[in-house]
């Protein structure tokens, strides 16, 4: 969504909730914890490059209580802004504060297939589909691997998957699954392959990372290390905490900020203090545990003030965020998943993120949905046209359509309103028809959504990978396979 171009004299809307004492308080809280709780780093390399720089690391237990001028020192040298480039140009995403990019997410395990509408595994061909229908569809920016694709060697599973992506979408490509510096090292050549070379990729990163903490205060060894082998490279890494209010955070949504900010500036300041200068992002997720399961919720209000926080503080650190939205807990499209959906979308856009991720996926991210994706990019649409704001230049203010039409008038046939009215949203899906026409077939829009992607499935063939590159992919990938046979 491109947010960039505000309306003359108009206003983006921005919404704030923590006050500027709030924000300072979080942080202040969140070096406290990282000073006097610590956090888990199960790496040697990670513990060695902590110890250098005047953490206490306690190697039997991996925990490093790190002071707060090291921590604040680090993350200034993060950059602000930078871009996530795309392998069309003209589709590279901008993360300096006025695009707000939507994006899959993942890694669904399961597929309601789009010709049985049975929940299936997800495969290596889902995984080539989704990237081709999210190709298609402009409110779509860039990519996860949205589901594992489980008829895959494990070995290379991650990178088959990024092949498949690559080769069925000129967009930028974001993954959640390499959880290792081998597998960070072979990722990060088949992107070079894709950018042209090594410098090339620092210069257009056509790939970038993304991490899971583990809730509370701890991360995993082999993803410290991936996104050690990625900073170094110049490819953007982010780190994203799911804490959850009574399970793995603290039951208050302010104590679960501080848990998770605590994962997130920590592992962002190591690699500034390995790399300085790395591309590095916030990334969040953060829910409240169901108090009558258990589980992971997906949709509450208290996802979506935790939407809005993380932005306010990923600002405040001068980072670019990632966002959790979309991703409903709803079993099907329907009510549940408009509304979490709709809701966890405006909140995170409004406060200013500037990556969201969830789009196609039910369930809580286990189930992917051609038919959700499809009005998953209607729900983007109208948060976009609402991030516009509302322009107030000559032609906005129609004062010269006022005085033609005059009291009792009509504004219909004016040339004005024929130019005007092309800048008016228009729905695909949302049903504006009569209620006879409804009651006459109830489902035609959701039918319609999943026709829709069927038929991009079928069609849309996005501009294909150069020969040369796909080959030089296809046997770095079987490279990988075998050094991971031979060890």
């Amino acid at each position: 969504m491109n947010t960039a171009s505000a309306a003359a004299a108009g206003v983006r809307p921005r919404l704030e909730v923590l006050s500027p004492a709030a924000i300072r308080r979080i942080h202040e809280a969140t070096l406290e914890v990282i000073e006097k709780v610590g956090v888990r780093f199960p790496s040697e390399q990670a513990l060695d490059i902590w110890a250098a720089h005047g953490a206490t690391v306690d190697r039997a237990t991996s925990i490093v209580k790190v002071p707060a001028h090291v921590i604040e020192a680090a993350l200034r040298t993060a950059p602000p802004a930078y871009t996530l480039a795309a392998r069309n140009p003209a589709q590279d995403l901008p993360l300096d504060g006025h695009h707000v990019g939507v994006g899959t997410d993942g890694c669904g395990i399961e597929v309601l297939d789009p010709w049985t509408l049975e929940v299936r595994r997800s495969t290596l061909a889902d995984v080539a589909d989704i990237a081709r229908v999210g190709d298609a569809l402009d409110q779509v920016d860039f990519h996860w691997v949205a589901v594992s694709a489980q008829d895959t060697d494990p070995a290379t599973r991650t990178h088959e998957e990024l092949l498949a992506v690559w080769r069925n979408s000129t967009k930028h490509v974001q993954t959640e699954t390499v959880v290792t510096a081998p597998d960070a090292r072979t990722a990060i050549e088949m992107a070079a392959v894709v950018a042209g070379g090594r410098g090339a990729l620092r210069q257009r990163p056509v790939l970038s990372m993304m991490q899971c903490t583990i809730s509370p205060l701890a991360h995993d060894g082999g993803p410290i290390e991936a996104s050690l082998v990625a900073a170094e490279a110049g490819v953007p890494v982010g780190f994203m905490t799911m804490a959850s209010c009574a399970f793995s955070g603290p039951a208050t949504i302010a104590g679960s900020l501080i848990v998770g900010n605590a994962e997130v500036i920590s592992a962002m300041a190591l690699m500034q203090l390995a790399f300085p200068g790395s591309p590095v992002y916030y990334a969040a997720a953060q829910t409240a545990m169901d108090l009558r399961t258990g589980a992971y919720t997906g949709g509450g209000p208290e996802d979506f003030l935790f939407g809005a926080a993380t932005n306010e503080l990923a600002d405040f650190y001068n980072v670019p965020l990632s966002m959790g939205a979309f991703a409903t807990g709803d079993k099907r499209s329907g009510w549940q998943a408009g509304l979490e959906n709709g809701l966890s979308a405006f909140m995170a856009s409004v406060s200013g993120a500037d990556m969201l991720l969830g789009v196609g996926l039910l369930h809580g991210s286990r189930i992917w949905s051609f038919e959700q994706m499809i009005l998953d990019a209607e729900i983007a649409s109208i948060v976009e046209a609402m991030l516009r704001g509302i322009p107030f230049d000559d032609e906005a203010l129609a004062l010269e359509a006022i005085a033609e039409v005059g009291p009792g008038g009509e504004y219909l046939t004016l040339p004005h309103t024929r130019k005007a009215m092309k800048g008016l949203w228009k729905a695909t899906y949302l049903d504006r028809r009569t209620y006879g026409q409804w009651h006459d077939d109830p489902d035609k829009y959701h039918r319609d959504a999943l026709e829709r992607a069927r038929s991009l499935i079928k069609n849309h063939r996005p501009e294909p990978l150069d020969p040369a590159v796909d080959r030089e992919l296809v046997g770095l990938i079987e490279r990988h396979r075998q050094a991971a046979m031979a060890s």
